[in-house]
């Protein structure tokens, strides 16, 4: 195998990041307006930037591409971190109300205790929502970098922020035409997205057990390796990722009008024993990213093209390069 020097490698990463900043906020609304907001001052606050709080990790990005995929959903999301963030976040929040207070504004004193577990619960909704998409999560981080998946809802979920949304307005109109908290339509949201939540994870369980069992009858083995992925605004469709020794395979699982998984004649052959894909491999850039992707195929420039570009391709995400979900290894050196 060619060795590649440091500079010999370009690399073009695009990328996804979280469960939607807009259904995290919404949480985080809908925590404020179900009452924890007033057990303390700065309540609110502390609740909507605490539910937003672990994707910290997007600064990375400062530092480009192959930093910010080395950083996601793990430091700032797994189980140390939401041991150590709700401090964090409490420290920032009292020195901010000390500084306001100091400034001569009539704010009644922030109670730590308060603050502190209120940065608990809503800290603890983000990976916890994170952790239902098909990103997935590095729950143990720093101890062991291994990523986890639970592939329950799609990344962005309309029914969930309408559902939060409905829940929030109501709760803040009928505080404001009756003088005192009504938390109500917050606790019935947060119920409702709960339980909506775990039918989705209760049906993808499912569905995987009705697609396992269709693969001998498929002419597959009944070990491969495969996903069950909700797919955006219909709960009763999943898309199939399928993986077999040489390529993926795709297919389309339905509830209605009776659960049915269909296999598409697709194939995807994952040209990882080509030798440019496996000089791509090689590369830092290329083992930071396959580390990451979970049903990675590689597409390899024609012979013309220099200098030689390598696409490595998440079949979780993606079907072309150049897309969410991929990467563009330049090598130098030509073939």
């Amino acid at each position: 195998m060619v060795a590649l020097q440091p500079r010999a490698v370009a690399l073009s990463i695009r990328l996804g990041k979280s469960m939607d900043p807009v259904c995290h906020t919404l949480v985080g609304a809908a925590l404020a307006e179900s009452g924890l907001k007033r057990r303390t001052s700065f309540g609110t606050v502390t609740l909507l930037i605490g539910a937003n709080f672990p994707d910290i990790d997007v600064l990375a990005h400062a530092g480009g591409s192959l930093e910010a995929l080395e950083c996601r959903r793990g430091w700032t999301h797994g189980v140390f971190a939401v041991a150590v963030l709700p401090f964090v976040l409490t420290g920032c929040v009292l020195a901010w109300a000390w500084w306001q207070r100091r400034s001569g504004a009539n704010i009644a004193p922030a109670k730590a205790r308060q603050l502190l577990l209120l940065s608990f619960v809503t800290i603890a909704t983000h990976p916890l929502l994170d952790f239902c998409n098909t990103y997935g999560m590095r729950w143990l981080m720093p101890f062991v970098d291994r990523w986890l998946y639970a592939d329950v809802l799609f990344i962005v979920d309309p029914w969930m922020w309408a559902v939060l949304a409905v829940g929030v307005f109501l709760a803040r109109r009928r505080e404001r035409r009756q003088g005192a908290s009504r938390p109500w339509p917050a606790w019935l949201a947060l119920g409702a997205i709960t339980s909506y939540i775990a039918i989705m994870a209760l049906s993808g369980s499912w569905a995987r057990r009705v697609v396992a069992s269709q693969f001998s009858a498929l002419g597959l083995r009944d070990d491969v390796r495969f996903m069950v992925a909700p797919e955006p605004l219909n709960p009763f469709r999943r898309r199939v990722v399928i993986e077999t020794d040489q390529a993926y395979r795709f297919g389309t699982f339905r509830w209605t009008p009776t659960p049915t998984f269909a296999l598409d004649a697709l194939a995807v052959p994952k040209g990882a024993d080509h030798p440019q894909a496996r000089r791509a491999a090689d590369t830092i850039d290329g083992r930071t990213f396959l580390h990451w992707a979970r049903f990675p195929f590689f597409m390899v420039s024609p012979e013309s093209t220099r200098p030689a570009v390598v696409h490595i391709v998440d079949a979780r995400y993606a079907m072309e390069p150049n897309g969410f979900g991929s990467v563009a290894v330049v090598l130098d050196g030509g073939r």
